[in-house]
């Protein structure tokens, strides 16, 4: 992808989530929440599951081996820090990961 089309696609995502109220934090406190819920290693893992493959919440709570209650706090706190988003498609919620959650995923697990 080029910088234009990069960038083209954060602007609409930006103005996406200024639409539906979802950058409530300053930039400063954003970045340090963001960090904090990647400090987690099973949000880390999760997060690069859904780089690679689209996952249900029932696939997430299999894959991980969670019930309802610990799939619901980890996937709502890498909703809330913008990494990841859910998609329904015929009758299903998925998640996938944001702009922000691709770019951590092309710039630091990759460089593993």
């Amino acid at each position: 992808m080029d910088s234009d089309e990069n960038a083209r696609r954060k602007k609409e995502w930006l103005e996406q989530l200024e639409r539906e109220g979802k950058l409530t934090r300053n930039p400063t406190e954003d970045h340090k929440f963001g960090l904090k819920v990647l400090q987690n290693t099973l949000r880390r893992e999760i997060l690069v599951s859904l780089g690679s493959e689209r996952i249900s919440f029932e696939g997430i709570k299999e894959k991980f081996n969670l019930d309802d209650h610990m799939a619901n706090f980890h996937l709502n706190m890498l909703e809330d820090a913008l990494y990841i988003e859910k998609k329904e498609e015929e009758g299903k919620i998925f998640y996938i990961p944001t702009l922000r959650g691709e770019g951590y995923l092309e710039n630091v697990e990759s460089k593993k």
